[in-house]
């Protein structure tokens, strides 16, 4: 995996829309924040400003029109940052941070199946 930038918990709301949706201006990422948080319209240009300058988006200009796109993907972050929570909260140990959860967490029926459909096929890997 290539190096990733790091996202602080704002920017990751402002890469959420553009990994949404793209190429888009600053100002229609500030619309589509707008339900969401009170930022001022500044802010979000900041924040894109500094996701720019971080590797995370990229931009055309089109006249005085900036369109900005994510040079990252949504999934290379996550398992990023997944994998820095668990190294930090969890010393890297996987299964306490997994029974903490499923202690800690109500699930549906649906979810257990799931979990028990993912173990089932590491269970098939180990052979």
């Amino acid at each position: 995996m290539k190096n990733l930038p790091k996202i602080s918990d704002a920017e990751w709301r402002v890469m959420q829309v553009f990994w949404n949706r793209h190429p888009l201006t600053a100002n229609a990422v500030a619309e589509a924040l707008a339900d969401s948080v009170q930022w001022n319209p500044r802010t979000v240009k900041t924040l894109i400003n500094r996701l720019v300058k971080k590797g995370a988006l990229g931009y055309d200009v089109d006249g005085r029109t900036y369109l900005y796109s994510p040079l990252v993907q949504s999934e290379d972050c996550v398992q990023a940052e997944g994998r820095s929570f668990l190294k930090r909260v969890f010393s890297g140990a996987l299964t306490p941070m997994i029974i903490h959860f499923l202690e800690e967490e109500k699930l549906t029926h649906e979810e257990i199946d799931e979990l028990e459909r993912i173990l089932g096929k590491k269970r098939g890997e180990e052979k």
